[in-house]
């Protein structure tokens, strides 16, 4: 899929996505549609399509937001987010650079030990 352009993407997108795609936002805690989703499948980039994380490293944070131990190699590029007077490493899309989320080291020790935070609006569903 070809990334489109702003112009298009404010055009398709809703205010809400557009806001945390585009602009760094973030979806409101417990409000997205895949925070509590246990569907097989891969979750893909809404803006370009580009595959990000697959169900089976998605498990429940309890933060309200859908988290995942893991991304799919490649997938994604961290970027350094000194806003709102933390740091925190923000997770961006590898192929067209919209925002996704935050990665924190309070994930699953069993696992990665990462939680990949992400909002629900940025993820389009592609069930197995």
């Amino acid at each position: 899929m070809e990334i489109p352009s702003e112009e298009e993407l404010k055009a398709r997108l809703t205010p809400e996505e557009y806001a945390v795609l585009r602009q760094g936002a973030t979806e409101a805690p417990f409000s997205g549609e895949f925070v509590h989703t246990d569907a097989t499948g891969t979750f893909n980039c809404k803006v370009c399509g580009n595959p990000l994380f697959t169900s089976d490293k998605k498990f429940d944070s309890g933060t309200g937001w859908p988290s995942f131990d893991d991304a799919i190699p490649g997938s994604v590029e961290m970027k350094t987010d000194a806003s709102h007077g933390m740091s925190r490493t923000e997770v961006v899309c590898a192929k067209c650079g919209s925002h996704l989320g935050h990665v924190f080291d309070d994930g699953p020790k069993s696992t990665t030990g990462k939680r990949y935070c992400i909002n629900s609006v940025c993820l389009d569903l592609q069930e197995k």
